[in-house]
């Protein structure tokens, strides 16, 4: 396999909500169990659109996750990253992939557990990567650097590479570190590979990855870099990200990213120095095909899905309306400013901000449902906020 550039997978968290796989809210990938026929057919469509890594859904796959705020799902999290890690290694072996098992934040960090509690949620998810020998691990999807740090130097007693991405954005994670120390942190505690993924558009994704690349080398570190972006335009998000923004999570489309936009992003990536380039919520297949179409002469190969996609729209030049047809062609698409077809609605949102982040009673969890008290509160709340806004 050429690993010059490496192309990730998309969201399968979304992805399979939208495909009624995986229930929005807790989002969590139990669908690895009682649907596995669903989680092998996404595994394949990312891998005939062109992705190297099929990443084992094992998203919020700990078992303080599963059995968050009412969850009764009677499915350990031993369970669910198994079943993971096998469908991705049966998917893998069709094409010529590789296979990442990966953590993510937990419920116990966000309710002040000690580092001894939180890394031992990380240790019985590495035992299951580790029996099922998966080629490297990821720890993603982190919105503070001290658990990246902790999930990190548990990942790397395997042996195995280890990459770290963090769901940050220019501003740093949700106590202000920078990107540039976030990376030099996350390099410091053993991975090999560092950079972002999910909460923010392409675009802002990889400028904090080059901020991250910064820091790196600014402090006489080496590493290789990572992006994984939402496939949403967000320019009005603030430091925590689509989360904030009112449409989350089923108000989004509209804010979709074309293939095209993609293109641009695969590019811009490549030119940052990013080598391991792929997508989190929203990308679907289409995405990534993109994307390695637009590093196909880098990569020196074309994906087998390209057989059903003209370059650039040239399969429109056999539609039977000329006008279609005249659109077969790079600068029209290049070109093309996309309407929404919504009149009434604004350009931008305003993110809610209620600027809690771990330590805040508000996001303390627990396994019991959430009461008609809490959702008193939070209602209560985001009204204050409104207000104030």
């Amino acid at each position: 396999m050429d690993l010059s550039v490496v192309i990730g997978d998309g969201g399968f968290v979304f992805a399979l909500e939208k495909r009624g796989y995986v229930k929005a809210g807790p989002w969590t990938p139990e669908a690895t169990v009682t649907h596995p026929e669903a989680v092998r057919q996404l595994h394949r469509e990312f891998l005939r659109a062109g992705s190297n890594v099929m990443q084992a859904f094992t998203f919020y796959a700990s078992d303080d996750k599963l059995e968050n705020r009412g969850q009764t799902l009677r499915i350990t999290g031993a369970q669910v990253n198994e079943a993971a890690c096998d469908l991705a290694r049966e998917v893998a072996s069709e094409g010529d992939a590789l296979v990442a098992g990966g953590v993510s934040q937990t419920p116990s960090y966000l309710s002040c557990k000690s580092e001894t509690e939180v890394k031992a949620i990380f240790k019985k998810q590495l035992e299951v990567f580790m029996k099922k020998n998966v080629d490297f691990l990821i720890a993603e999807y982190f919105e503070h650097v001290e658990e990246a740090e902790w999930a990190v130097q548990v990942l790397k007693t395997s042996g195995k590479p280890v990459a770290a991405s963090l769901c940050i954005g220019p501003e740093g994670d949700m106590h202000g570190i920078s990107p540039g120390e976030c990376a030099v942190r996350l390099v410091k505690a053993g991975a090999q590979i560092v950079g972002v993924n999910c909460h923010f558009d392409p675009m802002t994704c990889v400028k904090a990855v080059k901020m991250m690349k910064e820091g790196v080398e600014k402090a006489g570190l080496k590493a290789h870099y990572m992006v994984q972006p939402l496939a949403y335009h967000t320019p009005d998000c603030n430091c925590q990200g689509f989360i904030d923004l009112p449409e989350f999570p089923f108000g989004l489309e509209p804010r979709i990213l074309t293939r095209w936009d993609m293109h641009k992003y695969a590019r811009e990536a490549y030119k940052a120095g990013i080598r391991f380039i792929g997508g989190c919520c929203g990308f679907e297949p289409y995405h990534i095909r993109a994307v390695a179409e637009e590093l196909a002469s880098e990569r020196g190969i074309i994906p087998p899905g390209s057989e059903k996609h003209g370059m650039w729209g040239s399969g429109l030049e056999m539609h039977t309306k000329p006008w279609v047809r005249a659109r077969a062609r790079r600068d029209y698409w290049e070109q093309l400013m996309p309407a929404s077809g919504r009149p009434k609605c604004p350009s931008f949102s305003t993110p809610e901000g209620w600027g809690v982040t771990k330590g805040h009673a508000d996001l303390l969890q627990h396994k019991e449902a959430t009461s008609t008290q809490e959702m008193k509160h939070v209602l209560e709340m985001q009204k204050k906020v409104k207000t104030s806004a």
